[in-house]
């Protein structure tokens, strides 16, 4: 490690400040940031943690929108969330990220095999900073990349509460993260399917399964329809064309499970 700043404030406005100054990173969980310093891949010269503020600690739901502040654990999202969003959280890595990590340090960092970015986009849900509210599908921008800005904090994420949903993960048995993980969730005008760990360009949804199974929300829905493996992850667990096999998969589990 190096020698950096560290603050933190209570309150979010007083975040913000501390963010305007030059090479500030905010800090929720550490469970990306602290191991990408400590191999010098980031060197911010302050941290802000935003740990103590309690505005971004909250849980609540009037039975349509479920609000979770960004600054809500894991753990405490898989004991306050309703069904598919408290199995997911419940499901992240283990016990000692569950309790450090954040859904709003989780949604920042955008990592392509996180669990999170599934959900946010198949529940179309909002994203609200200090400065805006963001729509999921305007949010995630790529790899690692948001339409955050400079300076700004994730708030809270308010997830409209769908009338049946669930997310299935085929895990990478060492990280946990998803080698492919897929949300699904049925709304009175649709269904939404994102995925999440399986393509280069990070979270998306697989819009011929929406018209699908809007049309008919059954696993049988999905016979027929196959995913292009073209631009899918290639690593040494899995090639394009696997990852694009898992996607149908595990969608048609998670319709079945929903």
């Amino acid at each position: 490690m190096y020698n950096f700043e560290f603050v933190k404030p209570s309150t979010v406005a007083e975040a913000v400040a501390a963010l305007a100054s030059e090479d500030a990173q905010a800090l929720g969980g550490g469970q990306t940031l602290i191991p990408t310093m400590k191999q010098r891949l980031a060197s911010p010269a302050k941290l802000v943690s935003l740990t103590g503020i309690e505005e971004m600690k909250e849980i609540d739901s009037d039975g349509k929108v479920l609000t979770i502040g960004g600054g809500v654990t894991h753990a405490e999202v898989a004991a306050g969330g309703y069904g598919a969003i408290s199995e997911l959280a419940g499901n992240i890595g283990d016990p000692a990220v569950r309790n450090r990590g954040t859904i709003g340090g989780s949604l920042a960092n955008n990592d392509p095999s996180a669990d999170y970015p599934a959900a946010v986009l198949a529940s179309n849900a909002t994203i609200v900073t200090n400065n805006r509210t963001i729509a999921a599908d305007d949010y995630f921008e790529g790899m690692f990349s948001t339409a955050l800005m400079d300076g700004e904090i994730i708030i809270s994420v308010q997830f409209p509460v769908p009338e049946a949903a669930n997310y299935q993960k085929f895990e990478q048995p060492a990280s946990r993260f998803a080698l492919v993980g897929v949300f699904v969730a049925k709304y009175p005008d649709g269904v939404r399917v994102a995925v999440t760990g399986a393509s280069e360009g990070g979270v998306f949804r697989w819009t011929a399964a929406e018209e699908a199974l809007s049309a008919s929300f059954s696993p049988d829905a999905l016979d027929g329809l196959s995913l292009d493996a073209e631009g899918m992850i290639e690593d040494l667990h899995g090639s394009p064309a696997y990852r694009a096999h898992l996607v149908k998969v595990l969608t048609a589990r998670a319709v079945a499970a929903a």
